[in-house]
């Protein structure tokens, strides 16, 4: 897949949750995923990452990615569900053999939740390191989830790269500043989602416009954290484009420009999908 279509520059939600079970009916009738997905691709969103988020449910996520050319997966198990037994029963040589797929180009999401806590801290640690060693034998990318858990998030991948190199992106940012420098020096990457155009996001749009322009990505994370024009309604992939525009804004730059930018990042960052 080239960076433009038909010289259209275009942008890719990096981040997002194709399943049906998310997605609730609109006007009586079901909402497709080839219905967002023709939405988006008409706005010029024209490629997807489907994430998973329980490796119990990996198939789900991979069964769509199968489906289209633009879709892709990741494989990995959130913080949320880190004290699960069946979760934790998948070793680091299980995740890699699932990563081996042309279409799972990252591994994820996983990390730290320290906000609902669904899951032990100590549980959370553990999963959070096994993925990071996936990602360090397989060259993947890391999806990290963190919340309200800088200081750990920030320990864990500063230990982990003396250890081993990997990279990955801070997805949906919303942390603090600290966070933010911490993972650009270390060569990641910085995710924004709708939560950047609502109202009371001063301080996160602060950040966002001191990241450096070539370690930003743009998601959705959809069906959750609609953009601020459909603030309480569910989110999709269409909806990524009120999120570049933030942020291009911020920068005071082309939106044509941003999304040319963004979208080479992103193929820098999930090079696997470049070759796919």
């Amino acid at each position: 897949m080239t960076q433009e279509t038909n010289n259209i520059p275009y942008l890719i939600d990096s981040h997002c949750h194709l399943d049906h079970r998310y997605f609730a009916a609109k006007d009586g009738e079901a909402d497709t995923i080839d219905m967002m997905l023709n939405r988006a691709r008409m706005n010029n969103v024209r490629g997807f990452v489907t994430i998973c988020c329980e490796i119990t449910k990996f198939q789900e996520a991979l069964d769509v990615a199968n489906l289209y050319d633009d879709v892709w997966c990741s494989v990995g198990t959130h913080p949320h569900d880190a004290e699960k037994v069946e979760e934790k029963n998948y070793t680091v040589q299980d995740i890699i053999e699932f990563s081996k797929h042309r279409k799972v180009i990252g591994i994820g999401e996983t990390g730290l939740d320290y906000f609902y806590k669904n899951s032990p801290i100590e549980d959370q640690k553990e999963n959070f390191r096994k993925h990071i060693r996936v990602c360090q034998q397989t060259g993947l990318p890391l999806i990290v989830h963190t919340r309200d858990a800088d200081e750990d998030t920030i320990q864990i991948l500063r230990e982990e790269q003396g250890n081993a190199p990997f990279s990955g992106v801070l997805h949906c940012f919303s942390s603090g500043r600290r966070l933010m420098e911490e993972a650009v020096e270390m060569g990641m990457y910085v995710s924004f989602s709708g939560i950047v155009t609502f109202n009371r996001s001063d301080e996160l749009r602060a950040i966002a416009k001191d990241v450096p322009l070539d370690r930003l990505l743009v998601e959705t994370d959809a069906p959750y954290l609609a953009p601020q024009a459909f603030r309480g309604k569910q989110n999709e992939p269409s909806y990524v484009t009120f999120t570049a525009r933030k942020i291009a804004e911020l920068k005071e730059m082309d939106e044509d420009k941003f999304y040319r930018q963004t979208t080479e990042n992103f193929y820098r960052l999930f090079d696997k999908a470049q070759k796919d």
